[in-house]
């Protein structure tokens, strides 16, 4: 193994607040890390200091001598009026002096590797305008760019983010067979699963302010809980002997002599470590999240017949039967672009189908998380988002004041005046859930509400939806949330198609053997054409 890129004592903070302290970790040519933690820990932050794009406030960072380094952050920008080839030849102008031909056909190569000019549905072309394209192909864009510089050491910062679950896998699959070392942060956790080979955590919880280990994702989580556990119970025997101190100094235990006097410093010293125990434990908090239900016992609370939907001549879905009721959790998806929102509009009436029925229950009280946040205003408050009624809120019957309401979701009392503008994106998604908290609902509609949420939250998230009486419909990449909720799921497939399915195994099973039949087609096409 050779050492690519060591940190000492690093340290970072953001005004008064500091994001770590202290962080001293190394990266070699065997990396495939995942970096996690809590919105606010610093992760990004840490990435930009490692790629050499924000200096920390103290500490040092080498690298070994002409180490290629690739970074690609969480926001994808390109040269107005640039083609994507153009992009990527452009990319290679500090990597080699091959002709100009020559980067096109490298280009060329790259752009075809990660899926441009597939003949795919939606797949893009290598001279669409890059800043046109989509989220998704933006993306794949950006790790071409990365790539075809041939980094030795890549960092990716929220690499999922705008692929669909198609072009999730592609990435896992790319990732899994890379020749290059990779740091990469993510909150999808089959992701970290399937890729990665060391977790690191940021978080104030630990001594260091973080905690690694080596292996998959799993078994940092069971590394995790242990060291929290220990870290708990040291709390509460530390506790007890300082106790035991304190009441030993109230007896009026003076320094005399040389036994007492190291008596008292250790008890001193007992007594620092306990605060900082109790610092440390305090900042494991994780949000609660807990949707109220109506109460309704009706058994179908809505039902789609037969309904059919086109856009832009294209064909969506057509025929579709939809039935939702109490403790179904239906997870949809769908290439991007399939009609997933359209069907949600549908199904929530905001748009009529072309033909077929959409029948809710009389006085159906629905609660739609919308992937666009656009419900919050991004000039208004933090204490107006929560609480536009007052200074106190009503959930479950209980009045509770702002301050404890905000708390719950993991914001800090001096945060209650700042614009929602301000605020990331994981934590407005907070936001966007508490307020959804305060209404009773039948039906939860939650359009990607994944998206920016840390590990910490997302589980809380999966066990409210777990435990809600009435039905979910479930829009999410996390491939883990769909696992463990979804009782059905109902794939799009982009070309007009729609059909169920038990669990995303068999999901993928199937997707799998339509790749494999739709490549054999197109040999059998290439063999007819070539012979004709």
């Amino acid at each position: 193994m050779t050492l690519l890129l060591n940190c000492t004592s690093l340290s970072k903070a953001f005004g008064p607040r500091p994001l770590f302290a202290g962080i001293s970790i190394a990266f070699d040519d065997s990396e495939r890390t995942g970096l996690i933690g809590p919105n606010g820990s610093g992760k990004s932050t840490l990435m930009k200091i490692l790629a050499g794009l924000e200096p920390p406030d103290d500490g040092t960072l080498t690298t070994r001598r002409q180490l290629r380094l690739g970074y690609l952050p969480q926001e994808d920008k390109f040269p107005a009026g640039a083609t994507c080839r153009q992009v990527l030849v452009a990319a290679q102008a500090d990597v080699h002096d091959a002709d100009e031909h020559e980067k096109e056909i490298e280009a060329d190569i790259m752009l075809s590797q990660v899926g441009f000019s597939s003949g795919e549905p939606g797949a893009a072309d290598v001279e669409q305008l890059a800043d046109q394209l989509s989220g998704g192909w933006k993306k794949r864009l950006a790790i071409a760019r990365e790539l075809v510089r041939r980094p030795d050491l890549l960092l990716l910062d929220e690499p999922t983010n705008h692929l669909d679950l198609a072009g999730i896998l592609w990435l896992e699959e790319l990732l899994s067979d890379a020749p290059f070392a990779f740091v990469l942060v993510s909150h999808d956790r089959y992701f970290l699963e399937n890729t990665t080979n060391r977790t690191v955590e940021l978080n104030a919880s630990y001594p260091d302010g973080y905690l690694s280990h080596n292996g998959p994702y799993s078994a940092f989580v069971e590394k995790r809980i242990q060291f929290m556990e220990a870290q708990a119970a040291r709390q509460t025997a530390l506790a007890s002997t300082v106790r035991r101190e304190i009441e030993w100094l109230r007896r009026g235990a003076k320094a005399r002599t040389t036994k007492a006097k190291g008596r008292i410093d250790k008890a001193g010293q007992m007594m620092g470590e306990l605060a900082d125990l109790k610092s440390r434990n305090a900042t494991a908090k994780t949000a609660e999240i807990d949707f109220a239900a109506s109460g309704r016992q009706t058994r179908k609370l809505l039902t789609a017949k037969k309904v059919s939907k086109a856009l832009g001549g294209r064909t969506l879905f057509h025929d579709l039967d939809v039935t939702l009721t109490p403790g179904g959790r239906l997870g949809l998806l769908g290439p991007n672009g399939s009609g997933k929102s359209t069907l949600i509009k549908l199904l929530v009436g905001q748009d009529a189908p072309d033909s077929g029925t959409v029948t809710p229950a009389d006085g159906l009280q629905i609660v739609h998380f919308e992937q666009t946040r656009a419900g919050l205003d991004p000039a208004m408050t933090l204490r107006d988002a929560l609480s536009p009624t007052g200074d106190h809120v009503s959930f479950r019957g209980q009045t509770m004041h702002i301050s404890g309401w905000a708390g719950r979701f993991l914001f800090r009392k001096e945060q209650l005046d700042m614009p929602v503008g301000s605020l990331s994106g994981g934590e407005r998604s907070r936001v966007q859930i508490a307020r959804l908290m305060l209404k009773p609902a039948d039906l939860l509609i939650l359009d990607e509400p994944t998206n920016d949420l840390d590990i910490s939250s997302l589980d809380i998230l999966e066990d409210s939806l777990e435990d809600f009486p009435g039905a979910v419909l479930l829009v999410t990449h996390d491939r883990m949330m769909l696992d463990r909720l979804s009782t059905e799921l109902l794939a799009l497939d982009g070309k007009g198609g729609a059909a169920f399915y038990a669990s995303l195994d068999q999901w993928q099973a199937a997707a799998d053997a339509a790749k494999r039949a739709e490549a054999t087609r197109a040999k059998q096409a290439a063999k007819a054409a070539a012979a004709a």
